[in-house]
């Protein structure tokens, strides 16, 4: 069994997820997205505490608006998922988790430097544009299990 259940509806969503995400960064900015949207369904705290599927976690609407860019801006929907895309989701989904992004739920391109922090948690490390953040210790261990 993977990190988190899922269905094969679910590694295509992911997938082009990913690559309207992180297509500019390669495979591995890919897979660092997906292992955030993976921790996002596998952790119980913060604003995720009522996520629990992968449609969930891309869907999930936050302050009026959808958490992921390209959702809100329909880039998601623009290109079906490829198999290499399929392919990086699976292996997000049944075991990858490699830093920065291995206990982070928060990435974003700042197009700036990243701040040492963003809306409080502290930066875990950057990959290309991306920045990542993981939760102040003490405040979300189940991102650091399994």
């Amino acid at each position: 069994m993977g990190r988190v259940k899922y269905t094969d509806a679910d590694v295509a969503l992911m997938a082009r997820m990913m690559r309207a995400e992180a297509e500019g960064e390669g495979k591995q900015g890919m897979l660092y997205v997906g292992n955030v949207i993976v921790n996002r369904a596998k952790v119980n705290c913060s604003d995720f505490k009522d996520v629990r599927t992968i449609r969930q976690v891309i869907f999930q609407v936050q302050g009026g608006n959808y958490s992921f860019e390209a959702v809100q801006k329909g880039n998601v929907f623009y290109n079906r998922a490829r198999s290499v895309e399929k392919r990086l989701a699976r292996k997000n989904l049944e075991f990858w988790r490699e830093h920065p992004a291995k206990y982070s739920l928060w990435y974003f391109n700042p197009y700036a430097p990243c701040p040492p922090t963003w809306y409080g948690q502290p930066k875990a490390g950057q990959f290309k544009k991306h920045c990542y953040y993981e939760p102040k210790p003490g405040t979300c261990a189940s991102v650091y299990s399994g």
